[in-house]
Order: structure tokens, then C-alpha cells, then sequence
């Protein structure tokens, strides 16, 4: 008597699909990524710091014992720093992200070009393109 066994196996490997779901969700993180937005916090969150740690050193000079008091001036003072300074530090890091971008820009732009001036002196039909091109540059900015 022959008997057949009908094994239902899954069409894709388990591990192969948490990898995807991982990678699916790395590239979405990354889609929502706003560089300024996490320069901004991270700004805040050290010049917060730095004020708290001043405040601590003054009011700890000032406050013989009296913690919770010491405790509310500490807190009071991140607050305030928090609500006064986040415009300033979004704003600060909205201009350094788009400093940067404009840099990299700029720096892609000398490489290309740096790239295309020795290819041109490497290939003579590359070099005669960029004469004639050169030539009509000139020839339109003395008509106008």
C-alpha cells in the first residue's frame, strides 16, 4: 500500500520576511527623516543643559538646604529655556541644514566639472564640443 504525504510549506521563509519588514521600515524612517528638525532638538536639548547645570551652580549657592525649592528654580529654568529658545534653535538648524545643502551642492557641481575638464583633455571630440560651446557662450553675451 503506497501513501502519499501532503506537507504544507510555507512559500517564503519566515526570517525573509521579518528581513523585509525591517528593511521596508528602515527605508519609511528614513523617507520621514527631517535633518533640521533633529539638529534643532538636539541644539535645544544641549543649551537647555547648559543652563541648568548654571542654575544648579548658582542656586546651590544660594539655597542652604532648601531642595525642593532648589528643585522647582532648576525646573522652572528648563521650562523656560525650552519654550524661549526652541524658535531660535529650529531656526539656527533650518540655516545650518540648508548652509550644508548648498555646499554640497556647490562641491558636486566642482567635481562634475573637474571631472568633465579631464575627460575633455583625454578625448579630442569632447574638447571640440566644449569650444563650440564655449564659442556660443561668448558670442550670445556679446549680442545681449
Amino acid at each position: 500500500m503506497t501513501s502519499f504525504v501532503h506537507i504544507d510549506y510555507a512559500q517564503k521563509h519566515p526570517g525573509v520576511q521579518r528581513a523585509e519588514s525591517v528593511v521596508a521600515g528602515m527605508i519609511a524612517l528614513r523617507q520621514n527623516f527631517d535633518a533640521a528638525h533633529s539638529l534643532a532638538t538636539m541644539l535645544l536639548a544641549a543649551v537647555v543643559a547648559a543652563l541648568v547645570v548654571v542654575a544648579d551652580r548658582l542656586i546651590d549657592s544660594w539655597a542652604d538646604g532648601h531642595l525642593l525649592m532648589v528643585w522647582v528654580a532648576l525646573w522652572a529654568v528648563a521650562f523656560a529655556a525650552i519654550g524661549l529658545l526652541a524658535p531660535i534653535a529650529g531656526q539656527a538648524a533650518r540655516n545650518l541644514v540648508l548652509s550644508a545643502q548648498e555646499w554640497s551642492r556647490r562641491s558636486a557641481n566642482a567635481r562634475a566639472e573637474d571631472a568633465f575638464w579631464q575627460n575633455a583633455l583625454n578625448d579630442p571630440r569632447v574638447m571640440a564640443e566644449y569650444q563650440a560651446a564655449k564659442q556660443r557662450s561668448e558670442q550670445t553675451h556679446l549680442t545681449t
